[in-house]
């Protein structure tokens, strides 16, 4: 049997197929079209995923979630808040009117024109947005019973659920709803600190570290209420999310003393004291929250999914926390992942299909995406112009690995694309963790991005809890935070609280500078021989050649580029960057060696985040 996902139309746009259980195949549309985020149906990816299924019929298709209850919402809201909102409500409902209110003709219509005659609106399926997420990340899972915690903005009311798993079965025994939401909480942060939704996220959680919780009692005494348990209460007269089109008011701006930052301006140490402050509040109300529900329960497990399970510090402080024995992170936690949700829920709970449980976990590393021949790589770097050799395995690890110790960066393109918004050794950006100036060259003259944001280690698995303090034993999908080594670390705890600020950030901590955070942190990827065979290999040689097993993993991508998805695509990053050599599979290419007049202003066709 085999189903197809979807998730679409409002941002992380994505296509999954499993059969009988087992995944196949997911990818977001943003990897295919460019287009960051892309929230339009995902006409490529589904492509992808029906190309996978090879010629068999596809049981179902399930959208990840039921837009009338959104709509419901929609207008509750706006009678909840009327008149106020007016504008806002009338902008948005001829969208819903013509669209979102009739989407499952809308999705037949849209898979019959990838497929004529191959889908009826009879074969749809819809499944609620957080059961898409919980589904997505107990069923994959390596657990036969957990808890599943899912923290994202809003889904069709519900913005934090928790759900039981065992065997086959899952069900949502409670929720917190719209508006009182964690996710709007921190998003309405971001955007105040000069960040975009949906993506400055990762820059705010980053930001954290430089700052003071200077702001955490303000937020507690007007923004919040929060019991013991982590249930919470958003004071809706600080947010303009229910009636306009921003996150925040001037009730808001004036609680804190300063109007909200402008994208791209300088950033002061107030904006890292907000973000240190947001984060510490983040981190008690899902500390509480998750030791009430393991004292509840009794269970073992937790599983994690929905947006804010992207907190990787968060993440990092639940495992350390040690109410429960073991966590499991869908990798593709936020929207993308409802569409692998959708048909897991489908299949398990409409089909009632059994359930085998995968060691490590069934995710497949993540590389769910495509991937390319030898010819079709040929094919396409000569298209492009490209000038490369072909080496064989026995020499491309040991050359790279030297090329990584001479101070290169190094585009590595291998195998399939990862599924997810992390590049975890098939579409990444490869630098060597101990020179002191490789954090700053990669951001400013790699990724075009802000100097502040740290860069996440990948470490053999073997040799994780030699270099990190590891809360859990693996982590490859680089989903939590852990803290390098003492024997690592070159200056005192008690130094690097007193030079932590933003003026700071180039000081040597460690003997990995470049992915060593503020405060010792770091965001790490324990590669496993088995999961990640050529990346560890890699690595492995690294290691040979300097005694270290880290290399710095960062996205193959420019700064609001979707992560690359074809040869191309590596191409066109590669000669646009400061990067060195790109390896796409076998081949390999030096900048040096390149017709420099194929270099074109890559980074100026994508809108900053």
């Amino acid at each position: 049997m085999q189903i197809l996902g979807i998730s679409a139309y409002y941002h992380d746009s994505a296509a999954a197929l499993i059969r009988d259980g087992i995944v196949v195949a997911a990818a977001q549309e943003e990897r295919f079209t460019r287009k960051k985020q892309d929230s339009d149906f995902p006409r490529t990816a589904t492509r992808f995923c029906l190309e996978a299924a090879q010629g068999s019929a596809i049981d179902h298709v399930v959208f990840y979630d039921k837009p009338l209850l959104k709509f419901e919402r929609l207008l509750e809201t706006y009678l909840s808040f009327a008149p106020k909102g007016y504008a806002s409500f009338r902008a948005g409902l001829p969208v819903w009117a013509k669209e979102k209110l009739f989407q499952r003709s809308l999705l037949t219509k849209e898979l019959n024109a990838l497929a004529p005659g191959r889908f009826t609106s009879d074969e749809l399926l819809f499944s609620e947005h957080h059961l898409s997420h919980a589904a997505s990340a107990f069923y994959p899972s390596p657990f036969d019973e957990a808890v599943v915690l899912t923290m994202d903005g809003v889904g069709e009311w519900a913005t934090t659920s928790v759900a039981i798993g065992h065997g086959s079965e899952l069900k949502i025994i409670r929720d917190l709803v719209f508006p009182h939401s964690l996710g709007l909480l921190y998003s309405a942060f971001t955007t105040y600190s000069g960040f975009r939704v949906n993506s400055g996220e990762y820059k705010l959680m980053g930001l954290a570290p430089y700052g003071k919780p200077r702001f955490s009692r303000i937020i507690r005494e007007h923004l919040i209420d929060v019991k013991e348990d982590g249930s919470f209460r958003l004071n809706q007269k600080y947010f303009n999310y229910c009636t306009g089109l921003s996150m925040t008011n001037s009730r808001f701006h004036k609680l804190f003393g300063r109007p909200p930052r402008l994208p791209e301006s300088p950033l002061e140490d107030f904006y890292a004291d907000i973000a240190a402050s947001i984060q510490e509040v983040t981190e008690d109300i899902i500390l509480r929250m998750t030791r009430a529900l393991a004292q509840e329960t009794g269970q073992k497990n937790l599983c994690l999914a929905g947006g804010v399970a992207l907190n990787c510090v968060a993440n990092g402080k639940i495992a350390a926390d040690g109410a429960f024995e073991n966590i499991w992170i869908q990798p593709a936690a936020g929207d993308a992942g409802g569409a692998l949700g959708a048909a897991l829920a489908a299949y398990h709970l409409h089909v009632k299909a059994p359930r085998q449980v995968t060691f490590p976990d069934a995710m497949n590393a993540s590389a769910l995406g495509p991937e390319f021949s030898p010819s079709q790589i040929d094919a396409a770097l000569s298209a492009v112009g490209a000038r490369f050799t072909i080496v064989p395995n026995e020499v491309l690890f040991d050359e790279t690995a030297q090329a990584l110790a001479a101070g290169e960066v190094v585009g590595w393109f291998q195998g399939r694309m990862e599924f997810g918004p992390r590049a975890l050794g098939n579409r990444s950006i490869l630098g060597d963790p101990r020179r002191s100036d490789m954090q700053k060259k990669l951001n400013l003259k790699i990724k075009f991005r802000e100097s502040f944001r740290p860069f996440a280690p990948s470490v053999l698995a073997e040799a994780a809890t030699d270099w990190f303090d590891m809360s859990a034993p693996a982590s490859p999908y680089m989903l939590t935070v852990s803290t390098v080594a003492e024997k690592h670390r070159k200056i005192s705890a008690q130094h690097a609280a007193e030079h932590h600020a933003l003026k700071d950030q180039h000081l040597v901590r460690s003997v990995i500078p470049a992915v060593t955070h503020t405060d010792f942190s770091a965001r790490v990827q324990t590669v496993h021989a088995e999961q990640s065979p050529r990346y560890h290999a890699l690595l492995k040689a690294f290691e040979r050649h300097t005694g270290c097993p880290v290399l710095i993993n960062t996205s193959f991508n420019v700064r609001n580029e979707p992560i690359v998805c074809t040869p191309k695509d590596a191409f066109d990053c590669f000669m646009a960057t400061d990067m060195d050599r790109l390896v796409v599979g076998n081949f390999v290419m030096r900048k040096v060696e390149q017709d420099h007049t194929l270099s074109t202003n890559y980074a100026s066709r994508f809108e900053m985040d």
